[in-house]
């Protein structure tokens, strides 16, 4: 059915389209007679075997929603009927910003890719954490990651101030929190995955990381475009200051191997999709192998098949995320993954 309807979408630009599939599903969701119970026995799969247990949260399977797709937490509990075991918001900021100028967003269909430059736009972290806290009220089972960033006109010497800015509002409303630095659409961003600013931002977010007892996972979203030297110091952040683990990867900027026209590639913003599909799952691998596996890692990065995700497990990975794949293979891939690791 997809295959059917996906050539009808992509005749729309991008960022348009998305929005009107996902408030249509948020509408057959809540309105629908029977929506629930219609999306939840087509897509979500049910096994105690998929279940995973993972810094310290249970997810009922390893398949998560990857942060960018429902960035103020608007679709969460319909995207969840489609079989996610999690949904990752964002990215979130202290104030609202309408991220960059439209268009911004592009598909490369020769390479089943997509390069974008949204440029964090959200509501702001006050209007994000009511909308969890009255999700949260409703289905506290719903496992729900927080990916949070800056402002692009705080400067990077201010950055620290903005992540716990996120931190303390969403705290009490989400699972668990990401912190972005490795966005390409945001002026300087990506310098903060230097050791010393990375450094001194999670040790700051470790510090406040109690609230009554309770403390959440922290998860670091790293770049593809990082050298081993790097990861090295990515590896030996994470274990100093004692965060819960590393999403690899984000976008990257690299453009190389390309199908698509040089036009097309050439448009500013990060890449996502099969291109990324080697390398997102080379740089699980030799984190989790130079590490020693000391820290759980969540794959994200082209995946767009079965085996793709078993790639990223097979290689460390002990939960994956999709975004691009969602997009060009629909809401089956979720349900296909889930089934190939039931061995069905």
């Amino acid at each position: 059915m997809y295959r059917l309807i996906k050539p009808i979408f992509f005749k729309f630009e991008p960022e348009k389209v998305h929005h009107f599939v996902v408030e249509r599903l948020n509408w057959f969701h809540d309105h629908f007679p029977l929506g629930k119970t219609i999306l939840r026995n087509s897509f979500d799969v049910r096994d105690q075997a998929l279940e995973r247990e993972v810094f310290g949260i249970k997810f009922k399977n390893p398949v998560g929603l990857a942060a960018g797709f429902d960035k103020n937490g608007e679709y969460v509990e319909s995207l969840s009927h489609l079989g996610f075991g999690f949904i990752e918001i964002g990215t979130v900021t202290p104030l609202p910003q309408p991220g960059n100028p439209q268009p911004r967003m592009f598909r490369l269909q020769e390479d089943e890719a997509l390069i974008n430059r949204m440029g964090f736009n959200n509501k702001g972290v006050d209007v994000v954490a009511e909308r969890l806290r009255a999700l949260k009220a409703k289905d506290p089972s719903i496992v729900v990651g927080g990916n949070i960033g800056k402002n692009k006109n705080t400067p990077n010497e201010e950055a620290t101030s903005d992540y716990v800015k996120c931190f303390d509002k969403l705290f009490d409303v989400v699972d668990y929190f990401v912190v972005n630095v490795s966005s390409p659409n945001t002026p300087g961003l990506r310098a903060l995955q230097e050791k010393g600013p990375l450094t001194e931002l999670l040790n700051t977010l470790q510090q406040r990381n109690s609230k009554n007892g309770v403390s959440r996972p922290i998860l670091l979203k790293i770049a593809p475009d990082l050298t081993n030297e790097q990861l090295d110091d990515i590896i030996d952040i994470v274990k100093d200051a004692g965060i819960a683990g590393v999403i690899a990867t984000n976008t990257t900027i690299s453009r190389e191997g390309l199908a698509s026209v040089a036009a097309l590639a050439a448009e500013t913003g990060g890449l996502s999709g099969k291109p990324l599909t080697l390398r997102s799952t080379e740089v699980i691998r030799y984190l989790s192998e130079k590490s020693g596996k000391a820290f759980p890692i969540i794959g994200v990065g082209g995946i767009h098949s079965v085996q793709d995700a078993k790639d990223k497990i097979a290689a460390g990975a002990a939960l994956v995320q999709i975004y691009t794949g969602f997009i060009y293979e629909g809401p089956w891939l979720i349900r296909r993954i889930c089934k190939a690791l039931l061995g069905k």
